[in-house]
């Protein structure tokens, strides 16, 4: 059997366990670890070998950029205060005390466990965005996680090159250099980031071919991956804020149609992508143990001590963290919770960017002498995203459900109803000023039905709301009945975005309401 006839068989397994974890409610990166795990367990299955740039070039862009497209600027602005000490403070913090730990119980040397302590810093927005699906989380909440996820690869990204570079060629670190280094990469690749983001949009904004646009939306990550690391800046950077940029601003650039097609077409990149990478996480392990020296067997004992040294010093970065900000606003008559730092601890998980950075690590050094340890330092961390996944993956549901953080369904139900009675309203409010049938002059004879018929429908969705529940009239609309509504749907979603930038509704409740509008608009069009 052929590397590539496992790939292959690889993408079906890992299709149908994301399937049946979606349709269990289970996590379903941690079932693909496992089910890659055991794929490479078998006798029969070749060693399956990841070029560095599969990952880096090839599978990390697009990920990174569906993951950014879901975090909102709005939420964003909210959180950047505890954002900021966890991207700066928190991975640095994990990076020493995995290093001093790595060194204390493992063979490597502080060169190369500090490596391992860069390498692992940072939590992976793919693998935390892939779990956060699953759980109802307030939107400040969910915004800590995610934000925390996206932009703290920049600060593990400026250690990792530091301890590389120091490992390879043995020069001393500097405070200077790194904070040099640090500005170049994090500071070109939002630039780079946002300027190929005004680009797609002045592109997007001036084409409606719906394959162009597709084409369009896949192409912008790779272009800002691949401009970002050609002018020694940070791609990922690049990816993520050119994602989150186009992400709050898609609304704008494209019609109801074509944001259905573009969305539908990166779900399921997303999610092919997505099943492969975290099995292939798990397939790995068994083939990175055999290359292993005899002094390195012990790893079984130090992935476990590495996995909870750094779920310990996120627990205690975090809740002093939360105690401050507390405090500061205005908290000290209040008793502080846990629930929120206990789960933004537990969220933490490692996934495809510690894969990538620890894939990339030389072979040898500036002498040309292998670099110690290196498959030591692929396995641990192969060993502790694993366990991170799996541990981590399968009970952080269970504690967000202790917590009593989670957002029951009747409460988004609410939301959601009455965002939908609110803009029907102010729909139906449009539609008495359009009333005046001049207006409607050039829609025919048929203009007075249809108002009345598109008055009728706002008014039962009005009503739909009430009981939390919504559905589309079973009449046909003629011509200018279609023109009609279309207007009012325009009216809606204007109405909707201003909810969002007022701060009255989630960005989740948003992203719905709109995906139902574009339905019914993209209906309408087809009908047409």
């Amino acid at each position: 059997m052929t590397g590539l006839t496992v790939i292959l068989l690889l993408v079906v397994l890992a299709t149908a366990v994301a399937t049946g974890a979606r349709r269990w409610s289970l996590p379903a990166p941690s079932l693909l670890v496992i089910a890659g795990l055991l794929v490479g367990l078998m006798p029969w299955v070749p060693e399956v070998r990841l070029p560095p740039h599969v990952i880096n070039v090839l599978v990390l862009p697009p990920l990174l950029f569906a993951s950014a497209g879901e975090m909102s600027l709005r939420d964003l602005r909210t959180v950047w205060r505890p954002v900021t000490g966890l991207v700066f403070g928190l991975v640095v913090a994990s990076a020493i005390a995995v290093g001093y730990v790595a060194r204390a119980i493992t063979p490597l040397t502080a060169a190369t466990a500090f490596i391992l302590g860069s390498v692992l810093a940072s939590t992976d927005p793919v693998a935390v965005t892939a779990l956060g699906r699953r759980l109802s989380l307030p939107p400040r909440v969910q915004a800590m996680v995610q934000a925390e996820s996206l932009f703290n690869d920049a600060t593990s990204l400026v250690l990792y090159k530091v301890a590389v570079a120091t490992a390879v060629s043995g020069s001393a670190i500097t405070v200077s250099g790194t904070v040099e280094q640090f500005l170049i990469l994090a500071g070109g690749g939002a630039i780079i980031g946002a300027a190929v983001a005004g680009v797609v949009a002045l592109i997007r904004r001036r084409t409606e071919d719906p394959i162009l646009e597709t084409v369009i939306a896949l192409v912008t990550p790779y272009a800002s991956y691949v401009i970002a690391e050609q002018s020694h800046s940070s791609g990922v950077t690049a990816v993520i804020v050119s994602g989150v940029v186009l992400g709050s601003t898609g609304h704008k650039l494209s019609n109801a149609p074509i944001r259905l097609q573009v969305h539908a077409f990166y779900d399921t990149v997303a999610f092919l992508l997505e099943s492969v990478v975290f099995a292939l996480i798990g397939l790995e392990l068994p083939f990175l143990v055999h290359q292993l020296a005899r002094d390195e067997h012990g790893w079984p004992l130090w992935v476990p001590v590495i996995a909870v040294t750094l779920l310990a010093i996120r627990l205690l970065w975090v809740f002093p963290l939360s105690a401050l900000i507390h405090y500061r606003h205005g908290g000290g008559d209040s008793r502080l919770s846990w629930r929120v730092p206990a789960v933004l601890s537990w969220a933490g998980t490692r996934g495809v960017m510690p894969l990538a950075a620890a894939l990339s690590i030389p072979l040898v050094t500036q002498t040309g002498a292998p670099l110690p340890h290196r498959a030591l330092i692929l396995t641990l961390t192969t060993g502790t995203i694993a366990v991170t996944l799996v541990f981590q993956g399968f009970t952080l549901a269970p504690i967000v459900r202790r917590s009593g953080l989670a957002l029951e369904p009747e409460h988004t139900a609410r939301e959601e109803a009455r965002t939908r009675r609110h803009i029907a309203r102010a729909a139906l409010e449009e539609l008495k000023q359009i009333g005046d049938l001049d207006q409607l002059a050039d829609l025919g004879a048929a203009a007075e039905a249809a108002v009345k018929q598109a008055r009728r429908h706002l008014e039962a969705r009005i009503h739909q709301a009430e009981d939390a529940h919504y559905s589309d009239p079973d009449a046909r609309p003629a011509d200018a009945y279609r023109e009609i509504r279309r207007t009012l749907i325009a009216i809606e979603a204007a109405e909707l975005q201003r909810l969002y930038e007022a701060n009255k509704i989630s960005n989740a409740t948003r992203r719905r309401i709109q995906r139902e509008l574009d339905l019914e608009d993209a209906s309408l069009r087809d009908r047409g």
